[in-house]
């Protein structure tokens, strides 16, 4: 494990992020990391991973930045880089929640809970848990009991909460998320919303609930999404419950796919005999389309594609 990943972000007043961008992707090149980060005149937020050298000279770069006093990392040991490229950009905000009147998580923001406080509270009998993640991290990976809300994205989450209220009357509301750059700003605008009764976030997310020595990832089910080339990865160290269901059986499973339609691109559970069996595509559809990468990937015969495709239709009408 010669390399590591970092993710991390911190709240804080970038007068120019674009220029900032320019000037912080020169520098992260010269360390020769790959990754994603997003600047914001809020703040900013990344995943970076290199080798050890220059992932703990990135974060002495930030941690003396006097823009980013306090600034936390979550690290990830790794046996490559997790992304092929590095990439900064400067964006309007961090976290896009489309509300008429942002949430300032210096202002407002629900309670920090530790993991060990956290693990305690989600037990009690008036409190709810809230995962405001996308749908497909949470398919592959959640607290026990902690609800989904059906939406395609954050930003479809505020009025997704307005519309089942009733859930959380009368309740104690702990919210969580990847790293927990969703849950400063989320649980702030439940707070200003008067949803429940009190609003506590798990500080640092299950990223660092998954590493935390006493509570060592409990009360968590399946794999943890993670947006890069790992896509996901181990938080309980306990025992491990699968709830990833196969998008085409529904059995058991835990391997994401992107759709072999570059049209689509949805990500979908999938074993490999099943992305096989189907082309690659996440519907008849999109195993028929005619720049479907999966066939030219593997190179599969035209003998074959037409088998599946035969096998598909066929399939598709019992």
């Amino acid at each position: 494990m010669n390399y590591q990943v970092l993710l991390y972000y911190h709240y804080t007043t970038i007068e120019d992020p674009e220029t900032f961008a320019a000037e912080h992707l020169k520098a992260c090149k010269e360390l020769n990391l790959k990754g994603r980060i997003l600047v914001a005149t809020e703040g900013i937020n990344g995943t970076v991973s290199g080798v050890i050298e220059d992932t703990n000279a990135y974060m002495e770069m930030m941690r003396n930045h006097p823009l980013f006093e306090g600034i936390v990392f979550k690290i990830d040991e790794a046996e490559g880089h997790a992304f092929k490229k590095m990439h900064v950009r400067p964006r309007p905000e961090l976290v896009n929640l489309s509300l008429p009147e942002d949430i300032n998580p210096h202002e407002i923001t629900g309670q920090y809970l530790s993991p060990e406080q956290f693990f305690e509270e989600m037990q009690k009998e008036d409190t709810v848990v809230l995962d405001v993640r996308n749908t497909y991290e949470y398919d592959v990976g959640h607290f026990r009991g902690a609800i989904r809300p059906e939406v395609e994205t954050f930003r479809d989450t505020p009025q997704w909460v307005r519309d089942n209220k009733e859930l959380f009357e009368g309740k104690r509301v702990l919210t969580y998320c990847t790293g927990g750059i969703r849950c400063e700003k989320f649980s702030g605008w439940l707070m200003r919303e008067g949803i429940g009764e009190e609003v506590g976030q798990l500080h640092g997310g299950i990223a660092t609930y998954g590493k935390d020595p006493v509570v060592k990832g409990q009360l968590w089910d399946g794999q943890m999404y993670v947006f890069d080339e790992r896509l996901t990865v181990p938080i309980n160290q306990v025992e491990h419950v699968v709830v990833g269901k196969d998008h085409f059986d529904g059995e058991p499973c835990e391997r994401y796919i992107n759709c072999a339609n570059p049209d689509c691109n949805k990500q979908i559970l999938a074993s490999e005999e099943n992305e096989l069996k189907h082309l690659g595509g996440c519907t008849i559809e999109c195993s028929k389309h005619e720049r479907n990468r999966f066939i030219e990937k593997h190179n599969l015969s035209e003998e074959f594609v037409q088998q599946q495709l035969k096998w598909l239709e066929e399939k598709a009408t019992v």
